[in-house]
């Protein structure tokens, strides 16, 4: 696990420091909760690039089924979660517009994974954004934002419908509780590490 799990950049925690930093990206489509999860599960006051959407962001930004959304990130999201006296997760968000993607070649940079958060009324909006996950070469989870009033769809049905490998894992959240965004990053690093102990077989 700590060849795996080791970063180039060790700016993250202190000089002679016992814990492994790891980068995780936490990304979705427009809307879909990830400023609502690193707040959730952040040990420290999550930093937030969030702004007021104005007429011309609602303009070019698709507010189909999120019509109450007044905010949005524009640049990123940033959290940290000790998991263990060994292994701190350091959340990085990124903004879900195809206006944003030129930011992932920073954000990206040193992740070792990712996990993607979908809106089970929106599927379809999770494609562009698997898509670019996978150019960056991430392994990832699925989390499958749901939450009071939305239409249920069981792991399974998530599956097929985006297309995923079977080893992908898939989880039911709800990006509100803090237990729910634990359990999802805990199955992203588990997955994270089967993945590392099939390489070095």
């Amino acid at each position: 696990m700590a060849s795996r799990l080791s970063l180039s950049e060790d700016a993250y925690v202190p000089s002679g420091a016992q814990q492994t930093a790891v980068k995780i990206l936490i990304v979705g489509h427009f809307a879909v909760g990830k400023t609502t999860l690193i707040g959730s599960l952040s040990e420290i006051t999550p930093l937030s690039t969030e702004e007021r959407m104005t007429t011309l962001s609602e303009r070019v930004d698709d507010l189909k089924g999120v019509q109450g959304k007044t905010t949005t990130t524009v640049a990123l999201d940033f959290g940290r979660l000790t998991l263990s006296e060994r292994v701190v997760l350091y959340l990085f968000g990124s903004p879900g517009q195809q206006r944003f993607v030129s930011l992932w070649d920073d954000t990206a940079r040193g992740a070792l994974g990712a996990l993607v958060l979908v809106d089970p009324e929106r599927l379809a909006d999770s494609f562009d954004v698997m898509d670019l996950v996978e150019s960056y070469g991430l392994d990832f989870a699925v989390a499958i934002n749901h939450f009071d009033g939305s239409t249920f769809h069981t792991p399974e049905e998530v599956r097929e419908a985006l297309d995923l490998l079977p080893d992908t894992p898939v989880v039911t959240i709800d990006a509100r509780d803090e237990k729910s965004s634990v359990d999802a990053l805990i199955t992203l690093v588990r997955y994270l590490h089967e993945r590392a102990d099939l390489e070095h077989a």
